[in-house]
């Protein structure tokens, strides 16, 4: 995939009010699972859980399983778009 595909791809995924909540909340708080995330962000945990699943796609967040709850966090290498988006939040 190319440069601009991949720049369109992550920028489609952060233009979204939710997600940047998220963002938010995980480069405040280090670590969460999805229903802390969601009860934070007033969303229900299906949708958090969604939106979580699209910025894992585009490496924007990693997973880390603890026993039966799984903690999403910020992926440690950011693009430069991406980093740049997580500064202004």
């Amino acid at each position: 995939m190319g440069f601009m595909r991949r720049l369109a791809k992550n920028l489609k995924v952060l233009a979204n009010y939710r997600r940047l909540a998220i963002l938010k909340y995980l480069k405040e708080n280090r670590k969460a699972p999805v229903g802390e995330i969601a009860h934070e962000i007033n969303l229900s945990f299906k949708a958090t859980s969604k939106h979580l699943s699209n910025l894992f796609a585009v490496d924007i967040v990693q997973t880390e399983q603890k026993g039966l709850q799984v903690f999403y966090s910020l992926a440690p290498d950011q693009k430069p778009v991406v980093r740049y988006i997580l500064n202004l939040l």
